[in-house]
């Protein structure tokens, strides 16, 4: 009898999280996953990048959809990314989604879980005040520069790119959390310094070309996401809760 409740609720829950997506955005999404697959047989990429790279893809697809159950990929993706960072001694990365992204991520299913649309189960997206954007930008500038200095001292082979992003993806991942459509503009400049990051390491030998197809993606899905959420925050509010 458990088992059965169990796969009528699993049931049930997957309906929603597939409810209102597109053709074009089931289409894409397995053209991405093809072009993954293609790359790792033809360049014998590692498993754990391609792993990563699609637990990622889907981590931030589902969170562009505003499905709590992206967290469970976002999970998955970032233990598989921590031993990436490790063995290619992106030490600030590492650490990022070691001590933050993880613990982060647990706290945003609860979050989230608060703030749910009835019909469909997306979140309510939100955006910040003026006031609480500029000391945001601030707060990571100067995060930015203490974080270049500290993996400078570390011996960190790309201090510059490594910093900045990981100080942005702490930034991106609390807007994350709190469902503000920020993240993507933040998400959209990490995602490009990505590329670059990760394109050095493949120039040193490294196989990890699905880690580049995936923050390429990352990038891409970054501006798409923020167009489709700006649409939405002009027709749709949150109700006031008591």
């Amino acid at each position: 009898m458990k088992s059965k409740t169990i796969i009528k609720e699993t049931k049930h829950f997957v309906k929603f999280e597939l409810r209102g997506w597109s053709f074009g955005e089931f289409f894409g999404l397995a053209i991405v996953f093809c072009i993954i697959g293609v790359n790792a047989l033809l360049f014998n990429d590692s498993l754990v990048a391609v792993m990563s790279a699609l637990c990622g893809i889907l981590y931030t697809f589902l969170a562009g959809k505003g499905k709590i159950s992206c967290y469970f990929f976002g999970l998955l993706g970032s233990g598989f990314y921590v031993y990436l960072s490790f063995k290619n001694a992106l030490y600030g990365n590492m650490l990022l989604y070691a001590a933050y992204y993880i613990p982060m991520q647990i706290v945003g299913i609860f979050k989230w879980s608060e703030h749910l649309k009835w019909k469909t189960h997306e979140i309510y997206k939100t955006s910040l005040g003026l006031d609480e954007l500029l000391n945001l930008l601030v707060i990571s500038l100067m995060g930015c520069a203490g974080a270049i200095f500290i993996l400078k001292f570390m011996h960190d082979p790309s201090p510059v790119i490594d910093g900045i992003t990981t100080v942005l993806s702490l930034v991106g991942m609390y807007l994350t959390v709190r469902r503000c459509i920020e993240q993507w503009g933040v998400w959209i400049i990490v995602n490009a310094l990505s590329v670059m990051m990760w394109l050095k390491v493949a120039l040193h030998g490294e196989r990890v070309y699905s880690t580049i197809v995936m923050w390429t993606v990352y990038f891409i899905l970054g501006i798409y996401f923020y167009i489709k959420w700006h649409r939405e925050l002009e027709e749709v509010q949150e109700p006031v809760r008591d």
